[in-house]
Parts: structure tokens; sequence; C-alpha cells
């Protein structure tokens, strides 16, 4: 235990050649990095650095796929991160990026529409009565009422 005299606390010595440390550590360096995916003007800073035409960095967010599987995705509190890694998986959303500020605006406000309205009742249709009439119905009486 070190002794931390200004804040009165004993802390426990880290080892930092402990894997059990550093996997937790490389555990939510990614899971940040990914996350941080959800932003589009992010998106559009790593494209005006290049970033995104690096062999390396490319390969980097293929690794990343791994977050999509259910063991990883319960961390992930921003949806959209997993939704981009996947745009970000094509050379042609890439590149867009990169051009186009415009495009970072329209990922911006669909992102937005979309947080407004996922739980809106008033965006949910609603099936027509007549419809479910004729769901409920055998499909002999269909026929008659046809």
């Amino acid at each position: 235990m070190e002794n931390d005299a200004a804040a009165g606390v004993q802390t426990p010595s880290v080892d930092p050649n402990d894997p059990k440390i550093a996997n937790r550590a490389k555990f939510e360096l990614e899971l940040e990095f990914v996350q941080s995916l959800a932003n589009p003007f992010y998106l559009h800073s790593l494209a005006q650095q290049n970033l995104l035409e690096q062999p390396a960095f490319i390969n980097f967010l293929k690794y990343l796929l791994y977050w999509k599987e259910k063991d990883y995705a319960r961390f992930i509190h921003y949806p959209h991160a997993l939704h981009h890694l996947d745009l970000l998986q094509h050379p042609q959303f890439r590149t867009q990026l990169k051009k186009d500020e415009t495009f970072r605006e329209y990922l911006h406000q669909k992102q937005f529409d979309h947080w407004r309205t996922w739980r809106d009742p008033a965006h949910i249709k609603a099936p027509d009565s007549q419809n479910l009439e004729n769901i409920s119905a055998s499909p002999q009486e269909q026929k008659q009422t046809k």
C-alpha cells in the first residue's frame, strides 16, 4: 500500500506489468475510442487529418469490429458509435467525410433526429383499424368483406 500524505488516503500499489491491469487499460482505451466514433465532428476531424486513409488505421477500425459482439456491445453508451464503425469500413464513406462538411452536418442532423424521435409515440405508425379487423378475421370472413 502506498500512502498519499496529501489526501490522507492509502491506495494499493499498481504494478504496470500486471496483465490484468494492462488488459483493463486497453479495454477502457478502446471503449473510449469506439464511443468517440458516435460524434460526426470527431469523424470529420479524423478524415481531415488523413487518418482514414492510412492502412494501419483502417486495419485498426476492422479490428475494433469485435465491439459489435454482445459481450462487448453492452458497454457501449452511444449506439451510433457502432453504426459509424460499420460505415467506416467502406472507402466511400471515409472519402465523403473528408471532402464534404455538408456530409458531416447531414450525419449530425440524422443522429439528432433519431435521438429526438426514437421513442416518440407520434412517430410510430399505428396500424389502420381496417387492417386490424382483417388480421383478426378468418380467411373466409376476409373474402366476404371484399
